[in-house]
């Protein structure tokens, strides 16, 4: 599937080819500071199927517990995230911020990881007042 993205600020623009059925949530620690979220909801390019179309993307990389290295990248404008990838040479596998996506709607999850670090309540929001909606 065909997706296209960008920043808040539209400093950044991007389109990708993913599989919608890779789609996931992410509780673990990381996701949930980076993201300043309970969770962050991920989409995966097909290897290589990432293009930016305009702006300069900001690096960051996180080095995980387990020694892996990410880096997670950002409008250096709006702080918007945009993906997260391996530092390894050749095709690389992008981790797209779903919330960057045009196409979110129709990205429902198939999974949730490291659900260990999952906040109790983020299960059940049905109790949860609504306010600006219909």
């Amino acid at each position: 599937m065909k997706v296209e993205g960008g920043c808040h600020c539209g400093a950044i623009a991007f389109e990708a080819e993913i599989d919608p059925e890779k789609v996931i949530l992410c509780h673990c620690t990381d996701c949930q500071t980076l993201s300043g979220a309970p969770y962050r909801s991920v989409a995966f390019t097909r290897p290589g199927g990432f293009t930016l179309l305009r702006g300069e993307l900001k690096t960051y990389v996180k080095t995980a517990d387990s020694g892996n290295r990410r880096a997670q990248t950002f409008c250096p404008d709006c702080g918007a995230p945009i993906y997260a990838a391996s530092l390894d040479e050749g095709p690389k596998v992008y981790g797209l911020r779903v919330g960057a996506l045009k196409q979110r709607a129709q990205l429902k999850p198939k999974a949730q990881y490291w659900t260990h670090s999952a906040q109790d309540w983020v299960q059940d929001l049905s109790g949860v007042e609504k306010i600006g909606g219909d």
